[in-house]
């Protein structure tokens, strides 16, 4: 189990409050995060990762225009090269609860990959705004990025829309960004090379009935 107190610097978690997000890199180094992106391409070459969809209302939608990304959910069986991120993950929480008091439990993880032809995720929220009295069901995106040798030209930036303007960050191998799901709006620009993520999203307790 990675360590929380390594997880989440006292820097991050007042970007977090002030700013709605923050970014680290060398979260497991690059050997760790090579055996990620190898993951995801095994998946991707076995036919494991599906079109993503648009959850409308009850019907899931597919519009490769608004989102191009082939995807598989994780579930409690652990692939090897997962298991460190997994581990910093739930460090990633355990922090958040102790230091942040959000009272984040449930976790989802979902790999993605975009092949590189131009396909995008049009601008977004993670988490809806919660109705009176309800907690909302995504609290915190936690996004990992498995891309060796990025260079500008192959785009794919994660772009936050915050008050202060646009920030763009390049997908660079090793590199997490945390966000607030249901406050930052954000997108994927166009990519030009194979793209890969893993994504976390942490989930109230309440929202799950705890």
């Amino acid at each position: 189990m990675a360590d929380p107190e390594r997880a989440l610097s006292a820097q991050e978690l007042d970007a977090l409050s002030r700013e709605g997000w923050f970014h680290r890199d060398a979260v497991l180094g690059t050997a760790g995060g090579t055996a990620v992106r190898d993951l995801i391409e095994a998946l991707a070459a076995a036919g494991g990762l599906r079109p993503a969809g648009i959850q409308r209302k009850s019907a899931v939608e597919f519009e490769p225009a608004i989102r191009g990304d082939a995807i598989a959910w994780i579930g409690p069986a652990l692939p090897a090269a997962l298991r460190p991120l997994h581990a910093w993950f739930l460090a990633l929480r355990d922090a958040l609860n102790r230091r942040a008091y959000l009272g984040l439990d449930g976790l989802e993880i979902q790999v993605a990959r975009y092949p590189g032809d131009g396909a995008c995720y049009r601008r977004h929220r993670d988490g809806r705004p919660a109705a009176p009295g309800e907690q909302p069901a995504r609290r915190i995106t936690a996004i990992y990025y498995a891309n060796p040798g990025w260079r500008p030209e192959h785009g794919g930036q994660l772009r936050l829309h915050l008050a202060g303007g646009p920030v763009d960050l390049d997908p660079i191998l090793d590199r997490a960004v945390v966000f607030l799901s249901e406050e930052v709006l954000h997108e994927v620009r166009p990519a030009f090379a194979p793209r890969r993520a893993v994504t976390a999203w942490f989930r109230a307790r309440d929202a799950l009935g705890r």
